[in-house]
């Protein structure tokens, strides 16, 4: 199992210090110190206000955020958890992604997803009913621009008309696309254009909240997993060449129990085929983020 760190600022209640550089590149640079494999941050240009005081968190766009986390460290990898495809033409992603896999020689995982709030979209001037057909049009033409990007590519509301100048991203073709989502949908866009699928185990309502399907057990990962494995079987690719990621349980470190509770879950989900597990830190304040990036390496990635 690999572990991300999703950056403690964007955790609910989280405080504004955790938006200053200089806290940033402290708890990044802990993380790679600590055997994290990546750090990884969301997206969200324009949530509403009723969806921050609700559960919602702070936010900083993840590609500024990413380079600066690029510049500080040099092994971490740069994950986008999610990075909402339908917000943006599709060229101005792959320019952008090209070039945080640029700026870091190489350590782009571009999580992408449809995304999900309202609002949102509508704040952006993008039809929420588009998403997916969106999503699916951004995820085809982006492979193509980075893999060939001088040949012009054409969509819904976008066209090239003529050839292209465009760096390519430093891993060839491109960058390992990770899919979110729970659905049948989401592991059709795997087995067509992914490196990863992020699922989210996860009871019904919060689920509908985020507009997927419900997986709410152990049990149910698996069931999705078994069935990604064939497709991806089926469609000639290699089970095993594809990651699946998973949220690790939230630990209490004065607990003993509550390690041991949380490793034991770790390793059912990967003999389930989890691959990679995102971490949830101490978010009460910078000093406590640190004393728990620390105790989770201590406690399970050193074991």
């Amino acid at each position: 199992m690999k572990y991300v760190l999703e950056y403690p600022g964007e955790r609910p209640g989280a405080s504004e210090a955790f938006m200053h550089p200089a806290v940033i590149r402290e708890l990044t640079v802990a993380a790679e110190e600590c055997g994290f494999a990546a750090v990884a941050l969301s997206e969200h240009p324009a949530p509403s206000l009723k969806w921050r005081h609700n559960g919602g968190h702070n936010t900083l766009d993840p590609i500024a955020a990413l380079s600066y986390i690029a510049g500080v460290t040099s092994r971490i990898r740069l994950l986008t958890n999610l990075y909402v495809l339908p917000f943006r033409n599709p060229y101005l992603a792959a320019k952008a992604l090209g070039s945080l896999d640029i700026v870091s020689g190489g350590r782009l995982i571009a999580g992408v997803g449809a995304g999900y709030l309202r609002a949102e979209f509508a704040a952006l001037g993008i039809d929420h009913t588009r998403r997916g057909r969106l999503l699916d049009e951004s995820l085809a033409a982006m492979c193509r621009i980075w893999s060939d990007p001088g040949s012009p590519v054409a969509g819904e509301g976008f066209g090239a008309p003529g050839p292209v100048w465009l760096q390519r991203p430093v891993q060839r073709p491109h960058p390992p696309l990770w899919i979110g989502g729970n659905g049948a949908a989401a592991r059709r866009r795997v087995i067509r254009h992914g490196a990863g699928w992020m699922p989210i185990i996860a009871d019904r309502g919060m689920a509908a909240a985020m507009r997927t399907t419900a997986i709410e057990s152990a049990e149910e990962f698996s069931e999705g997993v078994d069935g990604l494995r064939r497709e991806l079987a089926a469609a000639g690719r290699d089970p095993d060449s594809v990651d699946i990621q998973i949220v690790c349980p939230v630990i209490d470190f004065a607990d003993g129990s509550s390690v041991r509770t949380a490793i034991d879950v770790l390793e059912d989900l990967g003999k389930r085929g989890a691959t990679w597990a995102v971490v949830h830190a101490d978010s009460t304040s910078p000093d406590a983020a640190a004393r728990s990036i620390r105790a989770f390496a201590d406690s399970v990635i050193a074991r």
